[in-house]
Formats: structure tokens, sequence, C-alpha cells
């Protein structure tokens, strides 16, 4: 059996969402790891400004790129970009596109969608499923296509506890969900959308579900896999450990942490935190395509599904992700935090409110003032409630557990070769949780923030400064206090010389009990 890289020399493989977090990886890796795949094509849109040829240039310059840039050069002449708009009939795929693409793809992957949890129903079943039937039309199209790869959720039927490699029941037919609410106004769909996702969390994760019907549904004469990764985070080990390039899912948080912002989180601190890294999913998703090309000969009536999951292999808990962030966050501080890094997690639905109220509204007034008086325009409140939705959007998936059964994914390790386990690594087994952990807050700075390590020094002393600033504060609002409530007060300084006298009793008895011991 060839081994993976050999299988994708001179295909033709086919990209959505290619300018996403995941696509960026998977090209990256096609190209660095795969050098002799033919070419890649790319489904990119126009967006904001800059025409599909300027988005994928602006791709290719990032860092990501770097190690593929060393090895290849010349490595952009492979891309060939195609513009396309998912939501548009036929994909918005012009006649001599079409015709270039049905021709030569041997292999597509299917990374895009929207991933936003608050996405308005209908422009989340435009771009999870209704963009995936056309896909797929397409995709039957191509004589020389060998598998087809959708990127899927792990959290699709996240309202099961336990969840197999298998395609569950869908929530509704999707056609007739998607007949019933193209007449609908948008007002409308809005209003019904809690009864019509029922237990499902957000709209994000019930389309996820029926994207993946629709995949089984339309696709009886390809070869297909789905994959389901959980928290997808910054990469592992390739091209470089900790790069992330996103504010999405884990990262927000993260810098909201490092930054001082983020002060209380409601979680379980003994729910395992089912983060998995981005180079480990990548890996994952090659080598299904690898195994589903190759077997498509033999393939089952019904797709492959692989759960890409840590917890049920190398559980990792929220509580230890709070104190590692932390204690990485305190030795690599992030530039100009707000405040010293000091996040909490609770279980506790009204201590996590006090401590909202206490540490994140008083204090974002109470700047907010200030920048009033200075003549500055107010942002804090408004980074508050921007922050506390985000954490609101993460507290499902946060709070519990889930079961997901492992086995394809062990079944597709068993038939890689010594040398693509090592080129193609997603056995998790090996992951060091307090490492990566380190590794993803310096990618937050490094990437994201794009902050030097250089500067760490002076993040130090400005951490220092802000704890100087914390001590003096809570000195004067001491003496405040004892000012206004207990100086005034006969019956509140009796009871503090009560505590004080109490105090020196026990420091008396405590010396004498050591002279005696002595």
């Amino acid at each position: 059996m060839a081994s993976i890289a050999d299988y994708y020399a001179g295909k033709s493989v086919l990209i959505t969402g290619a300018t996403g977090f995941m696509g960026k990886v998977l090209v990256e890796k096609l190209l660095r790891s795969c050098p002799h795949v033919r070419a890649l094509y790319l489904l990119v849109r126009p967006k904001a400004g800059q025409s599909m040829q300027e988005r994928v240039s602006d791709m290719m310059k990032c860092k990501l790129f770097d190690r593929v840039r060393e090895d290849n050069p010349d490595f952009h002449q492979k891309i060939v970009p195609i513009s396309s708009e998912l939501i548009q009939p036929g994909l918005a795929i012009g006649p001599e596109d079409k015709e270039t693409l049905t021709s030569c793809i041997n292999i597509i992957f299917h990374c895009a969608a929207t991933i936003r949890f608050d996405e308005p129903l209908k422009h989340a079943l435009q771009l999870n499923v209704m963009a995936t039937q056309q896909l797929i039309s397409l995709a039957q199209q191509m004589p020389h296509l060998q598998a087809f790869i959708h990127i899927s959720t792990a959290y699709a039927n996240c309202n099961r506890r336990h969840i197999d490699d298998i395609i569950y029941p869908p929530p509704v037919e999707p056609k007739k969900l998607i007949d019933s609410l193209e007449w609908m106004e948008d007002s409308i769909v809005r209003d019904i959308t809690p009864r019509l996702i029922g237990d499902h969390p957000n709209t994000y994760t019930y389309t996820k579900a029926l994207a993946e019907c629709v995949v089984q549904k339309e696709s009886s004469k390809l070869s297909i896999a789905i994959i389901r990764p959980s928290i997808v985070g910054a990469s592992w080990q390739e091209p470089f450990p900790g790069w992330i390039d996103n504010f999405n899912g884990p990262s927000g948080v993260f810098i909201a942490a490092g930054k001082g912002i983020l002060r209380t989180m409601r979680a379980n601190n003994d729910a395992v935190a089912d983060l998995i890294p981005v180079d480990v999913v990548i890996n994952l998703t090659l080598a299904a395509g690898w195994y589903t090309a190759v077997h498509r000969s033999t393939r089952p009536k019904a797709a492959l599904v692989y759960n890409c999951t840590t917890g049920g292999i190398n559980p990792f808990h929220w509580g230890e992700i709070e104190h590692h962030v932390m204690s990485s966050f305190k030795r690599n501080p992030l530039e100009q935090a707000f405040r010293r890094p000091n996040a909490n997690i609770t279980s506790n639905y009204l201590m996590n409110q006090y401590w909202i109220l206490v540490s994140h509204r008083f204090p974002a007034l109470l700047y907010d003032l200030y920048l009033r008086l200075s003549g500055q325009k107010p942002q804090m409140m408004r980074i508050f409630n921007r922050l506390h939705k985000a954490i609101g959007l993460l507290e499902y998936f946060s709070s519990q557990d889930w079961e997901w059964n492992s086995e394809n994914m062990n079944m597709l390790m068993s038939h890689l070769s010594p040398e693509d386990r090592k080129t193609f690594n997603f056995d998790v087994r090996q992951l060091n949780w307090p490492e990566y952990i380190e590794n993803y807050c310096i990618g937050t700075k490094k990437y994201v923030l794009n902050e030097d390590m250089s500067d760490i020094p002076a993040a130090r002393q400005h951490l220092r400064k802000l704890r100087n600033i914390r001590y003096t504060f809570n000195t004067l609002l001491l003496v405040f206090i004892w000012r206004v409530f207990i100086a005034r007060s006969q019956m509140a300084r009796n009871i503090w010389y009560f505590v004080v006298s109490l105090c020196f009793k026990f420091l008396s008895y405590f010396r004498a009990s050591s002279t005696l011991t002595n």
C-alpha cells in the first residue's frame, strides 16, 4: 500500500474554507509533507474589499508558510484559486472553472462552515447544509474523484452524552426544514429558532448535525469520510508549536485572561476540556483522505466517521487549564495588561455573578470614568459586554462532559506505516498538556497579538507596577473603611479591638509554646 505522501503525489485537490484557520493548516501541510501533489484548487470568495487573488496572496505571506517557503519558494504555483460563493446557486463557480474542476479533481476536503454559535438559523443553514449539498452535487460530476472528506464537529450530537463513530438520525429532515424556512421572514425564523433547534445549544451544532445527514444521504456514489474535531486549538507540533491566528474559542478566553480582563468564568473545574490541536485534526484528515481513497473499492455503505477528540484518550480538565494558563501568562506576560492575570473558574452561578460585578463591571466603570475625565472615549464596558457574551456561548461546553468513541481513529492509526505515523501524527496519547498550554499561550502572544518576545522584561515590569497599584488601592480602601465605618462606631471599635486582642493572644501563646518546646 502506498504511503500517504505517495498517494497524494500527482493528485489534484479541491479545498473549501482554505483561508480559514483549519484550511490554512491543511494547505500548508499538504504542500510541505506531500510536495509532489499536483495542484490545490481553493474555492475562495472576494471579501472586505479584497479580490480572490489578494486573499490567497495574503494567506501565503503568513508566517504559517515559512517552512514551506524555505523548502520550495515556488510553492504558490501549485495553488489555484477559484472564485466561488458557497451560498449562491451552483456555488457561483463559472462554467470554465467548473469544467476544470470536474475534469481533474481527485479528492475534496470540505472545511468551509460558519462557526459562529449565534449565527441566524437561515444563514447557518445556507453555509453549513445547503452549501454542502451543492458541493456534493458538484462532486458527483467528477469522474476522477476518489474521496470526499467532510469536516464536521464532535459536538454535532452534543445532545447525547455518549457519541459513537456513526451518523445519527437528524433532528429534522433537512430538505423539509429548508423548504419551510425559505418563505419565512427573518424575524419569524429568529423567534422560532429556539423551538426548532430543541436540545441543541446553538445553530452551529444543529446545522452541523443536519449537514452530516446530507453527506450520508446524498453521497451514495461517493467514497466519503467525516471528521469530527472537538474544540480546535493552536498547533501542537506543526509547522511549529503554538501557531494560532484567531480569537475564536479558547484563544480569546486565554488572551482575555492574560490581559487581566477576564477574572471569572463559569465552568466545571472537573469537566474535561476537550481541546484538540489543529495539526492533529489536519493529520487525521489527510490520513482519512488517503485511507478512504485507497479502500474505495471495498468501502462500506455508510461513511466512516472519525471522532477526533482527546477526552477519552488523554483527558485534561478546565481546572487544570486555568492553572497552567495563569502560570504561563505570569512567566510570559502580555503587553499592556489591564490587570494582573488572575482568572478563576467556578460552577456556582451566584458566585460567578458576584465576581462579574466586583471584578469586571466595577473596574470597567472606574476605568471608563477615567477615560471620560481625560477626554478619551470610554471602551471597557463595551469590551466586557462582548466578553460576557462570548463566555456565555462557551458555558454549555465548559460545564459538562461527553464520551466519544475513538475506534475508527485507532483503526486508521493501525493502518499507518511507522514513517506515516511520524509525518502525520495524530496520536494524542503523546500530548503533554502543560507544555502544550504553555506553547498555546505564547502562540497567542506571538501570532495573534503580534507581540515581540524580547519585550517580556518590560511586560513583567508592567505587571509589577499593576501589583503595586493594587496594593496601594487596597491600603487606601482599608483606611477609608476604617475612617467611615469603624472609627465612628463604638460597637465597631469594640469588635475590632476584640479581634486584634485575640490575634495578639494567639501570637503570645504560639511564642510561649515555641519557647517551651525549645
